[in-house]
């Protein structure tokens, strides 16, 4: 089976493309960036498909990450992962990025407990956490810093993501042992790829991954009414709005 990956969820736009009985990509790329994903990726995705021999109509499905990360982000690899998915008539299947951090430490086999991170900023990281074999231990989550912590556990933890040293200076602060390692921008493309080539697209859909409630919620109807009866008392009286 031949799958194509795509991440543009984090500070990265991201892609390769890896056969399932292959131990490297036929063809990767990789670009940091913080924003312009939307500019870059198409560009990028011509360019690593050219590698392949048969291109588009060589794949047989289409990986993509889905959160936590930035919204823009996401959605422009969900959108581009969709299109080609569609044109194709191939399944595309939706991979967590901090599944995707962790997976390389995961598979070192190391005692340790496993933990990726994101700063989600104001003090508060998207997390999860996983014992030998993989085993979840702790579920992806948004959480205050000091909160995370607390839920991993007495350690050792070994560390990756971008949430990964301020995660260990509080793990430090409660005398744990706690290592940063990994990937600390965006996860390797290659371990989006081998994700999703495991999962079933059945139970692991495109779509975003929200662990946060947005910032902006929307005015009640008695708000709104009482916002606009105000506004109208400021127009007959002559004040300014």
């Amino acid at each position: 089976m031949r799958i194509l990956a795509i991440d543009t969820a984090l500070p990265a736009c991201s892609a390769c493309i890896l056969d399932s009985d292959a131990e490297e990509p036929i063809s990767s790329e990789t670009l940091p960036m913080a924003r312009g994903h939307a500019e870059a990726l198409l560009p990028l995705l011509e360019r690593v498909v050219a590698h392949a021999d048969g291109g588009f109509a060589s794949l047989d499905r289409i990986a993509v990450t889905v959160g936590p990360g930035s919204f823009t982000g996401i959605r422009v690899g969900l959108s581009a992962a969709r299109a080609i998915a569609v044109a194709r008539r191939i399944p595309v299947t939706g991979v967590s990025t901090l599944a995707a951090l962790a997976a390389p430490l995961i598979l070192e086999g190391d005692a340790a407990i496993v933990v990726a991170a994101i700063d989600a900023l104001h003090g508060a990281v998207y997390v999860t956490g996983y014992g030998s074999g993989g085993r979840t231990i702790l579920s992806p989550r948004h959480a205050p810093v000091r909160d995370a912590v607390r839920a991993l556990g007495a350690g050792p933890l070994r560390i990756a993501g971008s949430g990964a040293p301020m995660l260990a200076i509080e793990a430090w602060s409660m005398g744990l042992k706690a290592e940063v390692v990994g990937e600390r921008i965006a996860p390797q493309i290659a371990y989006v790829a081998r994700l999703g080539l495991a999962a079933n697209p059945a139970s692991a859909p495109a779509r975003p991954l929200y662990l946060k409630a947005a910032d902006a919620k929307p005015q009640k109807a008695p708000a709104i009414e009482r916002a606009g009866d105000k506004s109208e008392q400021e127009q007959a009286s002559g004040a300014p709005p």
